[in-house]
């Protein structure tokens, strides 16, 4: 039995120029990765693994004396990131520890507990020091974000008690000020919900909504214009959009006098929001304080440009540097993320002569390379070209308002309300290759790869079909709808219009059912992004939810905001949300 037995570790000697490199898709820096290399001294030359290099018998003194499992042993209790990018440049022997496929399977029960099941589909072939390096970077994030989140709670309520107590006796009897909002919210499992509450000016914006008697925000609308659109939307998701942009088109001129004001919020009615009985809201918001202690994540909210919810959110460029975002002001805008704190608008994309980048709601983005696609009710697809300042590369015509986009290398897809599947090859001069119906409603949700697209429809049906073979593989129902989809390695993972999860295995064309899971929404799950060792959730609940992806799902920390979640995108640890307002909130690591 061993005791006693300690391995000193510092700042490295070798790879300190800060290599974080690693084969996780979204790699984030963990704190203090560096301090803890292993001590490099005493240790024998780099050489091939041998039966000296790791017999107890060797004559080296010093770590690789030690017996095999010793030596693994030692290196589980590092940190992923290390054993991944430190250990192989001290030795080809420490190296090997890093390819030794029950250690990490070791290290993930460790991580979420020997009875949950990880992965959810097949393990073979799956990327297991991947996994175990994001999900140590997802609970150091987000769990500590999670602690902040509970002080913050506990501070707020205690507030908002005071203010009851205070009202209750009559000591409290000043009014709303003009442009009084309310904060995001934010919190965690088992914790209360974040109240956080601030008066701007009368000179900041618009007044956009007043208190009714049950203390409700009430939109500033007319009642005509809300109820039409409850009865075009409600229990029907978009079946009108025809109807819903000339509605639009009546809102676009209403507002458009007041488009130079800084504050400005037009929430309207999100037909992913409807059937879930709560009722509308339009507020103004401002952005989370800055919590104390820091935590291992910043948020930011970008500068309010739209004039009308954020539909669609997506980061591109591959480290999460740029940011686009589609509305229903019928703009999609550009986003730089690094180059100030709170982000700077770099482009609101647009052909030469055109006042707004379509001419309806935008509804979905997908980008491959340098091209961006952006979808829209006014059923085009359009392409622009992020290495040329957001230049204009492409028109197409849909024929029907396009609701979901995949961008692969060599083709693109599109999913409209006329319940087919477009593939078009942006190269051409004629772009549209072939058009599939293999659903008997809208499509909602795809999927692909180079061999295969999977789609979600309104006809509560997953439709497998194989590209090479060109034909339809195999079809799922459900007893519900999916309305976002996430496909990575053999995984296949979708939320639901009730706000459940569906987990499905993939392998060589065969789409099988694994789990149902309810983490909590209870409304449109409306975005969801998985990989090896990370799941987020966002849902017109008005919550977007962190997770490890195991069988059930365990919930790292619950963010919540005034209005229904209407997108999410997830790149390099960076998480971009649309929280269904004219803002769009980041968060990422914190430098």
């Amino acid at each position: 039995m061993m005791s006693e037995f300690r391995v000193n570790v510092h700042e490295p000697e070798v790879g300190k120029d800060g290599d974080q490199g690693g084969p996780s898709p979204d790699p984030v820096k963990s704190p203090g990765i560096e301090a803890s290399a292993p001590d490099l001294r005493g240790l024998p030359p780099a050489g091939p693994p041998s039966s000296a290099d790791i017999s107890p018998s060797a004559e080296a003194s010093g770590l690789l004396s030690l017996p095999w499992e010793m030596v693994t042993q030692i290196a589980s209790h590092l940190p992923a990131q290390c054993v991944i990018t430190v250990l192989p440049k001290v030795c080809h022997a420490l190296g090997n520890v890093g390819k030794d496929n029950t250690a990490w399977q070791l290290r993930a029960h460790r991580l979420i507990g020997s009875r949950i099941g990880f992965p959810v589909g097949p393990k073979e072939n799956f990327d297991w020091p991947s996994a175990c390096l994001e999900m140590e970077q997802l609970i150091t994030c987000w769990t500590g974000q999670a602690q902040v989140v509970a002080i913050q709670t506990k501070e707020d309520e205690e507030a908002r008690e005071k203010v009851r107590l205070q009202e209750r006796a009559g000591l409290y009897e000043e009014p709303l000020a003009e442009g009084q909002e309310d904060g995001r919210e934010g919190d965690v499992e088992g914790v209360g919900v974040v109240a956080q509450e601030a008066a701007n000016g009368a000179d900041e914006g618009m007044d956009l909504a007043m208190e009714g008697e049950d203390d409700d925000t009430q939109p500033v609308v007319g009642g005509d214009q809300l109820a039409r659109l409850r009865e075009g939307l409600e229990g029907r998701g978009i079946d009108d959009p025809d109807a819903l942009m000339e509605e639009e088109r009546d809102h676009m001129m209403v507002f458009g006098a007041n488009e130079g004001q800084d504050g400005a919020v037009h929430h309207q009615a999100n037909p992913r929001n409807m059937g879930n009985g709560r009722q509308l809201e339009m507020e103004q918001r401002q952005p989370l304080r800055s919590p104390s202690p820091t935590p291992a994540l910043e948020c930011i909210t970008l500068p309010s440009d739209h004039i009308a919810p954020v539909n669609s959110v997506l980061l591109v460029g591959g480290e999460g540097a740029v940011c686009a975002t589609g509305s229903r002001d019928w703009n999609v805008k550009l986003w730089d993320l690094q180059t100030s704190a709170g982000g700077t608008l770099l482009h609101t994309l647009g052909g030469r002569g055109d006042f707004s980048t379509h001419r309806g709601w935008v509804w979905c983005l997908a980008s491959q390379g340098p091209l961006l696609a952006s979808g829209g009710f006014d059923s085009t697809v359009r392409l622009w070209d992020l290495q040329a300042g957001g230049a204009e590369r492409g028109l197409i015509k849909s024929g029907a308002a396009v609701h979901c986009l995949s961008f692969q290398t060599d083709v693109l897809l599109a999913g409209t309300f006329d319940r087919r599947i477009s593939m078009y090859d942006t190269r051409a001069a004629e772009p549209l290759v072939k058009s599939l119906r293999l659903h008997g409603n809208a499509v909602m949700c795809l999927a692909a790869d180079d061999k295969y697209i999977i789609s979600g429809s309104k006809d509560c049906t997953v439709v497998v079909y194989d590209r090479r073979a060109a034909k339809g593989l195999k079809k799922i129902r459900l007893g519900s709808y999916l309305l976002s989809m996430s496909y990575s390695g053999s995984e296949v993972w979708g939320g639901d219009n009730s706000g459940m999860l569906h987990s499905f295995s993939m392998q060589a064309g065969t789409l099988k059912p694994l789990s149902q899971f309810d983490v909590g929404h209870t409304a449109l799950v409306t975005g969801i992004h998985r990989s090896a060792g990370s799941l987020y959730t966002g849902s017109s609940d008005r919550t977007v939810k962190v997770h490890i992806p195991c069988a059930p799902p365990r919930t790292l920390c619950t963010l919540r905001h005034l209005a229904g979640v209407n997108g999410l995108s997830v790149e390099a640890g960076v998480l971009a949300v649309a929280p269904g307002d004219v803002n769009v909130d980041i968060w990422r690591p914190r430098k």
